[in-house]
């Protein structure tokens, strides 16, 4: 008997997902539809599969969503994150279980009973970054743990970033995942972790001029700024007596310092939109945020603004963006700042067809086991193939994949609504991962806590 997968959303993430469960679909007997509200976008490779069938899927026609979900056994959705209640409300309705990348917002979090009464699995953030950094993390903790050890330092980073072969331009970073996302970085709220027991915060005006730095053994240095809320996690990894934990995002030495000249114009502002945006060129657009003046140019008063010196490497940074194009236009009807923005980022920073991108992860151990101070780092490199099946895709698609699968199959049965901390969940998909390249390395290094000259004020 066939077992039923449905997939609601095929965007950018999916392809290592699809190419997963189609490949294994024989032996496993599945039956895979894609719902999609763009049905003819869906590659001709995968759409013409014998085991795959595609519908047209408004997320929001209520009886074509309940249809879909109420003929599956399983479904991952792969849609915007304040998307996913509307599906797992219908998950509940219909007894089926769900699995996402996204984390676990309230409102999911609010169905965890009527999941649990249902003996269901919802399996949350199981992509990438949430997914991988949680059992990649977890791994090391329960190993430390189940020696005696006492963890004190939690640190980790991850970064989608271009591969050094294509690797091209002067901010050393392309793409990889939603544009948006890059642009609106670090407006959740003040950044807020805790170092060395002292709980510390840094406001967004801020916080890119508050780095650290690391090396990644064959591939250089790197950078990390803080995420938004880096104890959201305390109570899951059971970290509550640690005296430091920071989570941060992973970038090339010299990107946040250069990225704080958007900040500091204002430019990243996505709470109003802007007059006559759709006919506006790069370089009026640029010129809204900058004193008028009667004789100077908007490159002078760019360089006046931001204190630039004729020798600083951010201002060719800027040259290479085309900001001050005349000839180039925004071309968006009433856009934001950021919107803005993120359209001319978009001409410089796509991936090409044939270009790779890469994912870094960095976790740091401290620890202390029979009265020593010891630490562990677990480094992750991944390196895509070309512009479809990129090392995002396969980092967030497979875990997805394999979640799924697993549920299916009756290997992960806790039920409730869950992010992938257990042993029941993580043992396995890590394991399976490394047959496709995901694969840490760990190196075992002197324990020196958290070091506060890697910090720029």
């Amino acid at each position: 008997m066939m077992r039923k997968i449905l997939i609601i959303g095929a965007g950018k993430s999916t392809s290592y997902l699809l190419d997963y469960l189609l490949g294994k679909a024989e032996e496993e007997k599945l039956e895979i539809t894609i719902g999609d509200i763009n049905p003819s976008a869906i590659p001709a490779a995968v759409a013409d599969h014998k085991h795959c069938s595609v519908i047209a899927l408004d997320i929001f026609n209520q009886t074509e969503r309940t249809n879909a979900i109420s003929n599956a056994d399983i479904v991952i959705s792969m849609l915007p994150a304040r998307f996913h209640i509307k599906v797992a409300e219908d998950c509940v309705v219909h007894k089926k279980h769900l699995v996402t990348a996204s984390y676990v917002s309230p409102e999911l979090l609010a169905l965890d009973k009527e999941v649990k009464a249902n003996n269901l699995v919802f399996m949350n953030e199981i992509g990438l970054d949430p997914g991988v950094d949680h059992m990649s993390a977890m791994e090391v903790i329960d190993r430390i743990r189940d020696k005696g050890g006492k963890i004190i330092l939690f640190e980790s980073f991850c970064g989608g970033l271009v591969a050094p072969e294509h690797d091209n331009n002067l901010w050393n970073y392309k793409f990889t995942w939603n544009p948006r996302n890059v642009v609106l970085a670090g407006q959740g709220g003040t950044a807020k972790f805790i170092q060395e027991g002292t709980y510390k915060y840094i406001p967004y005006h801020r916080l890119f001029r508050r780095s650290e730095f690391f090396e990644v053994e064959g591939y250089g240095r790197f950078e990390g700024y803080a995420n938004r809320d880096s104890l959201g996690y305390r109570e899951a990894y059971g970290l509550q007596n640690a005296l430091t934990i920071y989570r941060g995002t992973m970038r090339r030495v010299g990107f946040s310092k250069a990225w704080n000249m958007f900040i500091q114009l204002g430019v990243t502002d996505d709470t109003y939109t802007i007059e006559n945006s759709e006919k506006m060129s790069y370089r009026e657009f640029i010129n809204l945020f900058l004193p008028y003046s009667p004789t100077d140019s908007v490159e002078l008063k760019l360089r006046h603004y931001l204190k630039l010196d004729q020798d600083d490497i951010r201002w060719d940074k800027l040259l290479e963006l085309n900001i001050f194009d005349s000839t180039k236009f925004i071309n968006i009807p009433n856009a934001t700042p950021a919107q803005a923005l993120q359209k001319i980022l978009e001409d410089s920073w796509t991936l090409k067809a044939e270009e790779k991108d890469m994912i870094v992860m960095y976790h740091k151990f401290g620890y202390e086991l029979n009265g020593e101070k010891k630490q562990i780092d677990s480094k992750l490199v991944v390196t895509g193939e070309n512009q479809t099946f990129t090392a995002m895709a396969k980092t967030v698609g497979l875990p997805v994949a394999m979640a799924a699968l697993k549920i299916l199959n009756g290997k992960i049965t806790t039920p409730g609504v869950q992010i992938p901390i257990s042993k029941e969940v993580y043992e396995p998909i890590l394991e399976e991962l490394k047959t496709y390249g995901v694969n840490f390395k760990e190196y075992e290094v002197p324990y020196l806590g958290y070091n506060p000259n890697s910090v720029i004020n």
